[in-house]
């Protein structure tokens, strides 16, 4: 098959659809997300690029604390919402069910599964965004998410996004085991 140039796109899938909590001034902001990463294992350590002028940046440096929650499907309407709305303007914390963890100052969501709370680490400008790299202090994850005691993404049912359609998409299914598949002829 032929390969067609298309520009330099910020094409990368699977990219998350996230809710990034913090508060601002005591209040308390959510805003949507693509683009966040698990960034080190030790200590374990999550991004997220948040462009320059959005309202949660401001959160996250005056407490230097947020959240990354997960969301699902069932949510979806509140996921675009909090993406395309500004804190500034709209309270959002009253579409979700809050609860804080031993930070106190990172709101989560109790309507996500998974909820990564974090200490800001350090702020990296890249040109349009900022670069937010945060020490995970601690993750909660609904306990019927769980298979063997391990997260299951199947149960999770996180929201993925597609940037290059606009669409939030959802997980497949699974078709090797990873670390397994690759060994299989040697």
């Amino acid at each position: 098959m032929k390969k067609i140039k298309i520009g330099a796109k910020t094409v990368l899938y699977p990219m998350p659809a996230v809710l990034i909590g913090s508060m601002f001034k005591k209040k308390v902001n959510f805003m949507t997300a693509a683009w966040c990463s698990i960034v080190a294992q030790s200590p374990p350590a999550i991004s997220v690029a948040i462009h320059k002028d959005r309202h949660t940046l401001k959160g996250i440096e005056e407490n230097k604390t947020f959240s990354v929650n997960i969301p699902n499907r069932k949510i979806v309407k509140e996921v675009d919402f909090c993406g395309t709305h500004t804190g500034s303007k709209h309270d959002k914390s009253k579409m979700f069910t809050l609860f804080y963890g031993k930070l106190n100052t990172a709101p989560m969501i109790k309507e996500c599964h998974i909820n990564i709370e974090c200490s800001l680490i350090k702020n990296i400008e890249i040109g349009s965004h900022i670069l937010v790299i945060g020490e995970i202090a601690e993750t909660y994850i609904d306990e019927d998410c769980l298979t063997n005691n391990k997260p299951d993404p199947k149960k999770i049912d996180p929201l993925i996004y597609a940037t290059s359609v606009r669409k939030y998409c959802i997980l497949g299914e699974y078709i090797a085991d990873a670390f397994s598949i690759g060994k299989k002829d040697e």
